[in-house]
């Protein structure tokens, strides 16, 4: 009989004992008919249960068959221990389910590979950093004029591909319908080419759509966006769009599935590079990355030097500019720089830099939980095993095998991770949108794939299959080496069985307060940050970033500004060059009479009259500025226009040594050896500037000039939001040529320094509350068990009058010798992997008291609550009861 009948035969059991019974009892009757009596032929061909059982051996694959039993038996077992097998799935569910969400995030974000030709020879370009002034160990963005020039160099031994930065537009699209905001990303005329990707509609962007500037205002929409917008309609290519006040046609729609080249973020709208005719020859413009794929038998290598060596020129160039008395600190820290090249086979964006080491952090988190939920659950099975053992004998007696015992309980085994997986399946479905909910504000969120694929599927099974061999490996080699004769008389030692459980308390102990150590880490430093003095009063602050169509004067800006005072519930309003911690800087050089030039730059900020009392930043000297004021400046090849500024506290201090420097001096560098005299004529409070990691940093406020652009910062006399519309209007009608481009409450910035802190905190939290249940959980079930099997022993010592803390000692002493156990090792494991999360921590040590003890006794508080049943129950045991039982 072939294999694939007898596997067929496995689902149709029942059919197949008919068969076999007919058969049986045709035979009977046909030895009947030859003259034999009934009984006689009964006995020859055997009994219905002998020949149905020889059959199926025959008909079936036997292995399949035990296995198939096995499943059955198994359920029956979850169904007998409902209370113990729900308590395990619902552990193993949580903790399945964290680290399914965990591997969906981190693959999105870090290892998805975009949907394109051979994405493993794509590499994007990037410049090392060093030095004090450098706060990344990389920089990858460049302007237009560097990827012209590289473009030249190298143009020859790879594809060279201009990929802008992903922004989100708050011009609309404007097709008939609601206007809606889009993501718009800038690309260089053969990306579609390079990426081999074919147009779902219409066609895409060619070499020819990126020759000349502003000629071809064309757009490629992708095909989710597409599908949003448009409903798939063929009629969409054609139709025109407007973006930034500029008009663009739809010429198609790309292929499905490619959204762009950022994860993290999705493009709605592909425009040629040339139509950002303000950055074409703008040096200093980064908003672009450069791609290269290097052409058939050329290495990254041989494309790399030839920019190294271009990079090395410009720097030697950029040092002949600099000023004679720059420190050789600063000169060597720049000459350190070098091109290096990445692998964009997942994509290239901000946001994977800013979130790829906290996204594997919380990975190793999940699993140390999963670890913490095998454990326990491994646990739970130990302890079911011992009501099991006489079963187990029985089996060995009647001939079952080792191997046999090793199936059957990790059937079971399989049966809980397998039921625990579907739920986790289902948990982490959820809860990986509700993380990315998390990343960004919900005005600009964070948008990944996270589409199920065979990826996620695979992940899933080999997930499941390495859960059910941790928590099941142990009960099912100690179900297996079973001894018949000791098991049957109920003299199995129990010690070896309680060494074993033991050993996971230890191991679910130390997994417990690591994951608690790098909790209190991300908790104390989210707490911190947020508590970190501003210098300035964010509530009722609304900023509204402004474009203008030509550069405007001062004058023409206050007027709008006095306008938006007049609006009511607005009780101050000032400009600025950009709002305060909206990731936005400018620094320069700065030299003080008499002192030398300091290696690192402070910043600068252009702000109006009423500035420092719209943010409320304290005026400690001096005066504000006044109309008429100018900043230090360059006129032409040799005018120096002096100027005047005000400065902060910690600008005083690196400059003047904490000493008020009203009405006195600073030269502010224009070009190599050229610097224009500035008066320093106000001296504020420290305030924020770029970043809420970075101290208060030297600051020097200049006048706004002439400008094509600014943030007007409003503040209000309650929440901003219900007025924002309102000043929107006002600045438009004001002036019908300047464009609100954004606006938001300035807390909102405040808070989206924090949304990296908050997740670590927030998740991290959670795993660490989830792994303490579980690890008590554990606690309670060692210490459940260890008094019922020492019962006997406790009634016999209680008879003979020992007291209730000599039964308490004996029932948690080795218990808890294996929690202290866990905790040093735990504690051990925090320490060390202090080291790899530091650059995410603020304002915390490793050596802070609280940091130290708070995992410890927190975990000890956990173990005394989970140790008081059991011990409870052990100093009330009824001594006389206990014995007459045995």
């Amino acid at each position: 009989m072939s294999w694939i009948r007898r596997f067929r035969n496995q689902f149709r059991r029942e059919r197949l004992n008919r068969e076999v019974d007919e058969e049986l009892a045709a035979h009977i009757d046909e030895a009947v008919a030859r003259g034999r009596s009934g009984e006689e032929a009964q006995r020859a061909f055997g009994g219905a249960l002998l020949q149905r059982e020889r059959s199926r051996d025959i008909r079936l694959l036997p292995r399949l068959d035990a296995l198939f039993a096995d499943f059955v038996f198994g359920w029956r077992q979850l169904k007998k221990n409902r209370v113990a097998s729900a308590a395990a799935i619902l552990s193993l569910a949580l903790a399945i389910g964290a680290t399914t969400a965990a591997f969906r995030l981190v693959d999105a974000v870090l290892w998805r590979n975009l949907p394109v030709a051979t994405p493993e020879r794509l590499f994007f370009l990037a410049i090392t950093n060093s030095g004090a002034e450098d706060r990344l160990p990389y920089h990858d963005d460049f302007d237009y004029p560097t990827f012209r020039q590289y473009r030249q160099i190298i143009g020859d031994r790879a594809d060279v591909m201009l990929v802008g930065m992903t922004s989100r537009e708050t011009d609309f699209l404007d097709s008939g319908d609601e206007p809606e905001p889009i993501y718009r990303q800038y690309v260089s005329g053969n990306i579609f080419g390079v990426f081999g990707i074919q147009p779902a509609l219409g066609r895409l962007l060619t070499l020819n759509d990126d020759l000349k500037p502003g000629a071809h205002p064309v757009a490629v929409l992708s095909y989710d966006y597409w599908t949003r917008r448009f409903g798939r309609d063929p009629k969409a290519v054609g139709k025109t769009i407007h973006i930034a006040k500029r008009q663009y046609e739809i010429v198609g729609v790309a292929a499905k599935g490619f959204t762009g080249t950022e994860p993290g973020f999705v493009t709605d709208v592909f425009i040629p590079s040339m139509m950002n005719t303000q950055a074409l020859d703008a040096p200093g413009w980064s908003w672009f990355r450069i791609w290269v794929r290097p052409k058939p038998g050329i290495t990254p290598e041989q494309i790399r030097q030839p920019l190294q060596a271009a990079l090395q020129f410009e720097q030697q160039a950029r040092i002949k500019t600099l000023s004679s008395d720059t420190p050789k600190q600063a000169i060597d820290a720049y000459l350190s720089h070098a091109v290096v090249f990445f692998p964009a086979a997942s994509g290239a964006s901000e946001f994977q830099r800013v979130y790829r080491r906290p996204l594997l952090i919380l990975g190793v988190l999940v699993a140390l939980v999963l670890l913490v939920a095998c454990a326990n659950v491994g646990n739970l099975l130990t302890a079911q095993a011992t009501a099991r053992a006489r079963e187990m004998a029985l089996r060995v007696s009647i001939g079952a095998g080792r191997g046999r015992l090793i199936q059957m309980v990790f059937v079971e085994s399989a049966l809980l991770a397998v039921t625990a997986s579907a739920l986790g399946t289902l948990l982490a479905w959820w809860s990986a949108p509700f993380v990315v909910s998390m990343l960004a504000p919900a005005d600009d969120p964070v948008r990944l794939i996270l589409d199920a694929d065979w990826r996620a599927a695979g992940f899933g099974v080999v997930l499941t299959a390495a859960v059910t061999f941790l928590f099941g490996l142990a009960p099912a080699l100690r179900a297996s080496s079973i001894k018949p004769i000791n098991a049957l008389k109920g003299g199995e030692d129990p010690h070896s069985r309680r060494r074993l459980m033991n050993s996971l308390v230890a191991a679910q102990t130390a997994f417990c307060v690591l994951v608690l150590f790098v909790a209190g880490l991300f908790v104390t430093t989210f707490e911190r940050l947020e508590n970190r003095p501003l210098g300035f009063s964010p509530k009722g602050v609304l900023l509204l970033e402004t474009d203008f169509s030509r550069k405007q004067p001062l004058v023409v800006q206050m007027q709008v500004a006095e306008r938006l005072r007049q609006v009511p519930g607005v009780e101050a309003v000032g400009l600025a060059s950009w709002g305060l911690l909206t990731g936005n800087g400018w620094t320069g050089s700065v030299r003080v009479p008499g002192r030398a030039i300091e290696v690192r730059s402070p910043y600068f900020l252009g702000v109006s009259p009423g500035f420092f009392e719209t943010m409320r930043i304290g005026l400690l000297g001096g005066r504000d500025f006044r109309p008429g004021d100018g900043a230090p400046h360059l006129e032409g090849r040799n005018q120096l226009v002096g100027g005047v500024g005000i400065v902060n506290e910690a600008f005083a201090r690196t400059y003047f040594d904490g000493q008020n420097p009203v009405g006195r001096f600073a030269d502010v560098r224009q070009g190599k050896d050229v610097s224009a005299r500035m008066e320093i004529v106000g001296y504020v409070r420290d305030a924020i500037y770029r970043t809420l990691r970075e101290p208060f940093q030297p600051t020097v406020y200049v006048p706004r000039a002439e400008e094509d652009g600014g943030t007007f910062v409003v503040r209000t006399s309650g929440d901003p939001l219900p007025l924002a519309p309102m000043l929107r209007r006002e600045i438009s009608q004001a002036r019908s040529d300047f464009h609100v481009r954004s606006l938001g409450p300035q807390s909102d910035f405040v808070r989206r320094q924090m949304i990296r802190e908050r997740l670590l905190a927030t998740l991290s939290m959670f795993f660490a509350i989830v792994a303490l249940a579980l690890a008590a959980i554990g606690l309670y079930g060692v210490l459940n068990y260890s008094v019922v099997q020492q019962r006997r022993e406790i009634g016999i010592r209680l008879a003979l009058g020992a007291r209730s803390a000599h039964i308490v000692r004996g029932v948690t002493g080795g218990i808890f010798g294996m929690v202290f156990l866990g905790l040093a090792i735990g504690l051990a494991g925090g320490l060390e992997s202090v080291r790899f999360v530091d650059t995410l921590l603020f304002g915390v040590k490793m050596t802070d008291l609280g940091v130290v003890a708070a995992p410890i006794l927190t975990l000890l508080a956990a173990a005394v609550l989970a140790a008081l049943p059991p011990v409870i129950r052990a100093v009330r045991i009824d001594p006389a009861r206990t014995l007459r039982s045995e």
